[in-house]
């Protein structure tokens, strides 16, 4: 998904199921950076479980 998508899909899936492990694929450069500052806000840890173009993003309690 490309920005802003990827960021707004994790806040609401932080907000629907918290405490749970959830997975985000995202194609955007940002994304990264993007998803690590709000998994941060909200106390988790971002993990980038899959690079090269296309990320898959683990975020864990």
């Amino acid at each position: 998904m490309r920005c802003p998508w990827p960021a707004i899909r994790l806040a609401k899936a932080i907000r629907e199921h918290p405490g749970e492990t959830i997975e985000i694929m995202a194609d955007d450069p940002a994304a990264p950076r993007e998803l690590g500052q709000l998994a941060a806000n909200a106390g988790l840890i971002l993990q980038d479980v899959e690079g090269s173009g296309n990320h898959r993003f683990r975020i864990t309690p």
